[in-house]
């Protein structure tokens, strides 16, 4: 558990984990900005937010929902870290249920490379990255109908006619980029895609503020549905 010291409490129940380099970013500020927002809309709820998934605890709960599966991990100090961190809901018996994981990629120095008058280098492996952490969490959902996961991702290995741009379609199950897609798809909700927002140019704190608000607000409303609003308030 993090000590008091590391951790800023937004509002009443509600904590942003500070022990990170990470929150001095962009994302955290902007996820800062989306729990503001959530505790405006719901001011009842509690909202915690964790900076890492352990593979242990996603195995329990794994092991917990689907008994008849087997799941395997090997050393309990390994963990899954997304850029934001994961948003979750709690509910009154103390359950997190997820409602934000996000996380930033920038890929692509080529230009200023080009401009610098230098020869290019080799793309880099942001995104071969990126498909492992997205394996984990989709993995750690398969029990919800709803994957509220999203990248922003920014820099010229990014710009349309970038090829890689086909490796991060094939990360969302081949889903288009820059569509949310929040909700499962397909015949019994088979393709928990994702959401993958990539341009050339940098993203703006507010525009991943309110890209992010979009998915979490539907996220709590969902566990609404599925549990009961009383399950949380």
């Amino acid at each position: 558990m993090a000590h008091k010291s590391d951790l800023r409490a937004l509002r009443t129940g509600t904590v942003i984990n500070n022990n990170s380099k990470r929150q001095e970013t962009s994302l955290i500020r902007a996820i800062s900005g989306v729990v503001e927002r959530l505790q405006s809309k719901f001011p009842n709820i509690s909202l915690n937010h964790e900076s890492t998934w352990r593979l242990s605890d996603i195995v329990t709960r794994l092991r917990s929902e689907f008994p008849e599966v087997d799941f395997h991990y090997y050393h309990e100090s390994s963990f899954i870290r997304p850029d934001g961190g994961i948003l979750s809901i709690v509910s009154k018996d103390n359950n997190n249920y997820p409602i934000l994981i996000a996380e930033k990629k920038n890929q692509g120095t080529n230009d200023i490379r080009e401009e610098e008058g230098k020869e290019k280098q080799a793309r880099g492996n942001a995104i071969e990255r990126l498909g492992k952490n997205v394996i984990g969490f989709r993995t750690a959902m398969l029990s919800e109908s709803i994957f509220p996961f999203v990248c922003f991702g920014d820099g010229c290995d990014f710009a349309p006619e970038s090829s890689i741009i086909d490796r991060v379609v094939t990360i969302a199950m081949f889903g288009d980029i820059n569509e949310e897609y929040l909700h499962n798809v397909g015949g019994q909700g088979l393709f928990n895609r994702g959401t993958f927002y990539f341009q050339r140019d940098e993203w703006t704190k507010q525009e991943m503020e309110d890209r992010c608000y979009s998915i979490a607000e539907k996220s709590v409303f969902y566990y609404y549905s599925k549990y009961g609003e009383n399950s949380f308030v």
